[in-house]
């Protein structure tokens, strides 16, 4: 859909800087990424969330999952900002959400998805997070979803904006936790912790379910 229409494109990239923008990098501070040998970014674009994880942890390597367009021009992108040493520990693979990503080769693997689901409809959300959970299900990987996550009721400003604004550019749209819970359950996952960020986001860590 995107690639027929540049316009819709453009708006959600532009909506997908801004989350990032507001994210900040408390993420990489108030969660355990030292347990893991790899990260796999899926929808990372160009991989800055994985560049600041690899930065702090020199052990770790990544693997930035996008679509073929989003991931054109990184390693120049990151070469040219002098980030020789992390890129090392990178690398680009293009991919769709909607159909595979890489498998998890044991449970030291952790999927990020940073401000991705928020975009999709609930069905579209289903099937990416299927998605994930099947390639980390063998091995009992983790999967770690940085996202916003809306008050039950009367939201703030920056959260009912953000609502309006992925409701305007995009078919999804920011949840609570009671309708991540009930995507959490169509897509074969479980909701383990919640971590609170300095910031609008949440980081929502899960496993694929048992059989």
């Amino acid at each position: 859909f995107m690639d027929e229409h540049p316009e819709f494109d453009a708006l959600f990239a532009e909506a997908m800087d801004r989350v990032e923008a507001l994210a900040g990098d408390s993420f990489v501070s108030e969660f355990d990424w030292g347990r893991f040998n790899r990260v796999i970014d899926v929808g990372g674009s160009k991989g800055a969330k994985s560049a600041a994880i690899l930065k702090r942890h020199p052990h770790l390597h990544a693997v930035v999952v996008d679509r073929a367009q989003a991931i054109e021009g990184a390693p120049t992108y990151w070469a040219e900002r002098g980030e020789a040493e992390c890129l090392s520990r990178m690398r680009f693979e293009a991919g769709d959400i909607l159909a595979s990503v890489p498998a998890a080769v044991d449970d030291r693997d952790v999927y990020l998805l940073s401000a991705v689901l928020h975009g999709f409809d609930d069905s579209t959300s289903i099937d990416a997070l299927s998605t994930v959970a099947a390639a980390a299900a063998k091995a009992r990987a983790t999967i770690v979803l940085l996202e916003s996550v809306m008050p039950s009721s009367k939201p703030d400003l920056t959260a009912a904006t953000f609502d309006m604004q992925m409701f305007m550019g995009t078919k999804g749209g920011e949840r609570t936790m009671d309708e991540w819970g009930r995507l959490f359950t169509r897509s074969g996952v479980v909701l383990e912790e919640v971590v609170g960020l300095a910031s609008f986001a949440k980081m929502l860590v899960l496993h694929p379910k048992l059989p």
